[in-house]
């Protein structure tokens, strides 16, 4: 059992940088990136040509820990989405490099992506 874990870890991990070696994020287009786990969602804004995380949010951040978006859902990722455009907007960036990782785009990536389209981001 402890193989085939090491086995899907390894797959997970070569779908993540064959999804990120086309991927680079600048200071005028950084790289949106999503990370599910199996009960958060966490999304970032990052430059990768000075290595910093320009905005971050996610489920167990401070203003969404008692709330009703605490979890991994649609509703809470199309309420990140609006966050993180907004929290893009304030550092005037309009437009992005979408990063799914390994991820398949659909479901919570796709309300997410959708919800910061519709938020003033472009991508």
């Amino acid at each position: 059992m402890r193989a085939e874990i090491t086995k899907m870890n390894e797959r997970r991990e070569k779908r993540a940088f064959r999804t990120r070696k086309k991927l680079r994020g600048t200071m005028a287009k950084p790289r949106l990136s999503v990370v599910k786990s199996n009960k958060h969602i966490h999304v970032q804004l990052i430059n990768d040509d000075e290595g910093k995380t320009l905005a971050s949010t996610a489920t167990f951040a401070k203003e969404f820990r008692n709330t009703e978006f605490n979890k991994r859902n649609k509703e809470s990722a199309a309420k990140l989405g609006e966050k993180i455009a907004a929290l893009a907007i304030e550092k005037n960036v309009r437009e992005v490099v979408f990063d799914r990782g390994p991820f398949k785009y659909h479901g919570i990536l796709a309300a997410l992506a959708d919800s910061a389209r519709s938020a003033g981001l472009k991508f």
